[in-house]
């Protein structure tokens, strides 16, 4: 019995003995928080952000904080086993002090839609839902690649992709929307700005000549601007202005396939 333990006590010390799954999870992001419901381990999660909204049982999670910082004492409180964090959504000082602290960490922060089935696959590993994650992230990456075939051989499309409208900004190369995009063989007409959100003019839109404008569905950005007044575009003139699921679009979880869909009807309807 006094060997068993020690050779127990000696893996433990060593790292060679994997950690029990987490089962009190802290998911700092909408999008980690849809994840962890996908793969189903929703019922893990003892804290969130605000924003964090689906699925309806998701509503129901204790917010600890938002984009301007997460309160690190309410964390210590709930002591999790696992820390979902947001890389670039969360303020870097507040990953930093978690680390500090101890804590488990996962940055959950797919830079391309292939990398969501990463995450999947990781936080089920996680968390002790190995075959659901898995079966998940491949549903995703199937849905992904039908949807990439299915569009690759129609006409492109010339889109403009309205992300905010005051000030007027949209999207370019190496954005998420931008992957979005060329999945259903739309042409960004900004694809080439010196940064992934870049900011534009008006007369800037006129000159590239969009055959579709794409909109967020956020009521400040939809009424923010009043695009009949510039019936020269030719997305104005055909009515090809179409208002998006800003969390089908924007949020790296498994509904981002409703959203490619959402927008790759829009660009149909142009054809």
């Amino acid at each position: 019995m006094f060997y068993r333990w020690l050779i127990l006590s000696l893996l433990l010390f060593s790292g060679l003995l994997s950690a029990a799954p987490a089962s009190r999870i802290i998911a700092l992001s909408p999008h980690g928080v849809e994840m962890l419901y996908a793969i189903g381990a929703g019922d893990s999660i003892v804290a969130t952000t605000d924003h964090a909204d689906f699925p309806e049982a998701a509503k129901q999670i204790p917010r600890i904080g938002g984009y301007y910082g997460i309160q690190i004492e309410r964390i210590i409180e709930l002591n999790p086993d696992l820390i979902v964090v947001w890389g670039s959504g969360n303020k870097l000082e507040d990953i930093e002090r978690l680390t500090q602290l101890g804590y488990p960490i996962f940055n959950s922060d797919p830079k391309s839609l292939e990398a969501v089935a990463d995450d999947l696959k990781a936080l089920g590993e996680r968390t002790g839902h190995q075959k659901l994650s898995q079966h998940v992230a491949e549903q995703y990456l199937a849905k992904l690649q039908a949807l990439r075939l299915s569009n690759n051989e129609k006409s492109a499309v010339k889109v403009f992709y309205q992300l905010w409208s005051t000030p007027l900004m949209t999207v370019a190369k190496g954005s998420w929307i931008e992957q979005i995009i060329e999945v259903c063989h739309g042409e960004n007409v900004f694809a080439d700005a010196d940064n992934e959100y870049p900011q534009v003019s008006l007369e800037a839109v006129l000159l590239k000549m969009p055959q579709v404008i794409l909109q967020s569905q956020d009521e400040g950005n939809i009424n923010g601007i009043d695009w009949s007044k510039w019936q020269e575009i030719p997305a104005v003139k055909q009515a090809h202005i179409y208002p998006l699921n800003a969390d089908l679009l924007h949020r790296a979880a498994p509904r981002a396939i409703l959203g490619i869909e959402a927008l790759c009807d829009a660009l149909d309807k142009a054809r």
